[in-house]
């Protein structure tokens, strides 16, 4: 994927480390006060320090039909609801470069592993969605190109049940997103626009924008498990 565009995330914040506990009265020291040692203090739980690391995630893939622009205009793409190790090796690649983009590179390079997993995990399960059918019938002149990819040996028959979790659900994701994703994989030698992964590179080259495009139109149409769920920075 992912996708795409645009998958994420803010700098954590640093909760303040609890005090030793309290100790009782010294039996030395009869007069000395327990109530003069300060106790443990409760430390943030889960969910707040969770939502401190997705704040920068939110401003883009929290808004439904935000839009990219670069490399041109397109939707941001849909990660809720997408498998965790993928988006965790996303977020990995744009810290590496693998996947050339400022703003994500800017987002993913602070991120510890620890991060991209907790961030990972929280967009992995914030789609409640039923599953989608297990089977899609395309139309002849889409279904060459989809055999003619092997599309479906990685994606599922569906392309919402890939073979792995390291690989996207692609069903429902955003037309613009995918072919401008797509596209990436055509890329060579740009700084800042391009994707290396040399399985969907070997895949994809074969394939002209025309074809690209009506594959993405076509998965874009699919029923999905992916969302985007509105979420606000201040709460």
């Amino acid at each position: 994927m992912l996708a795409g565009s645009a998958f994420v995330v803010a700098a954590q914040s640093n909760a303040p480390s609890s005090p030793a506990p309290g100790q009782a009265p010294s039996t030395t020291n009869p007069g000395a006060s327990a109530a003069a040692t300060p106790g443990p203090q409760a430390a943030p739980g889960p969910q707040a320090n969770v939502q401190a690391k997705v704040a920068m995630c939110i401003g883009c893939h929290g808004i439904p039909g935000y839009q990219a622009t670069f490399p041109e205009v397109h939707k941001v793409p849909m990660i809720a609801g997408q498998n965790a190790q993928y988006i965790a090796n996303a977020l990995a690649a744009y810290a590496k470069g693998d996947r050339k983009h400022p703003t994500m590179r800017g987002i993913a390079l602070p991120l510890g592993d620890r991060d991209i997993a907790e961030i990972s995990n929280y967009y992995a399960g914030l789609a409640k969605v039923d599953p989608v059918p297990a089977t899609v019938e395309a139309p002849a002149d889409v279904k060459k190109l989809l055999d003619k990819g092997a599309c479906a040996s990685c994606h599922g028959a569906n392309f919402s049940k890939p073979i792995d979790g390291t690989y996207p659900k692609i069903a429902g994701q955003h037309a613009d997103y995918l072919y401008v994703a797509l596209k990436s994989y055509q890329i060579e030698g740009k700084p800042y626009h391009g994707r290396t992964n040399a399985v969907m590179a070997g895949q994809v080259k074969q394939f002209s924008h025309a074809e690209l495009k009506l594959l993405s139109q076509y998965l874009a149409g699919l029923p999905s498990e992916l969302r985007t769920v509105p979420q606000s920075r201040f709460r």
